[in-house]
């Protein structure tokens, strides 16, 4: 499975299923303008969110809600008023939801983890993935403490693409850049993964579909497609099935790249 070029639509595309994670609504490092616009362009048989969709740790401590995080919201609902299939797949920041698993309503399920068959066939593993992470799973006070040094890289890195936007520069991702040169960082990425794909070995399905490191990536552990939507935090990213089943890997960056060399051909043309 490689990653196809992805240029944006200036129409809406059909596609069969996108798959979202890691949003944190009601924080100040959510990027929800892109998502929105990015949401914008697409019909979809199915979307799903794969946890972390709205952050109830840091809404415990104060409200952040901008227009633009409840336009996210908007969106979501109005695609599934327009038939598509909305399934919410809980995470560990947003596990005040889990008590209420199962629930449907019209267009949109809340789960805690689904099985999504493809077109071309394969059983893809749709969870979260804060169940295969240590951290959080047996040692809740690090994830906090960790969570409150992440954020504070994302401060810097939200001054800092403030900075390269008045400049003319395109995103960049600084916390996701020192996420792949710190070697514990890497270690632990590894770890998860290796993790995530022997539970889908055990369950006999294809592959997983997940979220939770923030870490976008399709590629084969073992014999197992493992697939990361990774977040609309810092990186901004996502995945996109297509008609015949292939799913390609969607990043901010790479799209404002192109539509920036697109822009810059026509006035040299």
């Amino acid at each position: 499975m490689t990653h196809a070029e992805f240029t944006k639509p200036s129409r809406k595309q059909r596609v069969r299923t996108l798959w979202i994670s890691d949003v944190h609504l009601g924080t100040r490092d959510c990027q929800a303008e892109h998502l929105s616009q990015f949401l914008k362009g697409y019909h979809a048989d199915k979307v799903y969110l794969v946890g972390d969709i709205i952050d109830g740790w840091k809404m415990r401590g104060g409200m952040y809600w901008p227009q633009t995080h409840t336009n996210v919201i908007r969106r979501l609902l109005t695609m599934a008023k327009r038939g598509t299939e909305v399934i919410y797949v809980t995470g560990n920041h947003d596990e005040f939801l889990r008590r209420y698993s199962k629930l449907i309503l019209g267009n949109i399920q809340l789960v805690d983890e689904a099985v999504h068959v493809t077109a071309d066939g394969r059983h893809l593993l749709v969870i979260h993935g804060d169940q295969f992470d240590v951290i959080t799973r047996y040692h809740r006070w690090l994830a906090f403490l960790g969570d409150s040094a992440y954020e504070f890289t994302l401060t810097l890195n939200r001054w800092l693409n403030h900075w390269r936007a008045r400049y003319g520069y395109g995103y960049w991702s600084l916390s996701a850049y020192l996420k792949h040169k710190v070697k514990t960082a890497v270690s632990f990425i590894s770890d998860f993964e290796e993790a995530i794909a022997h539970e889908v070995t055990k369950r006999e399905l294809h592959g997983v579909v997940c979220g939770h490191i923030h870490h976008a990536e399709i590629r084969k552990v073992g014999e197992v497609d493992y697939l990361n939507c990774g977040d609309w935090v810092e990186s901004c990213t996502a995945l996109i099935e297509h008609w015949d089943g292939h799913i390609e890997l969607y990043r901010l960056a790479d799209a404002q790249a192109r539509e920036a060399q697109l822009k810059a051909e026509m006035v040299v043309g």
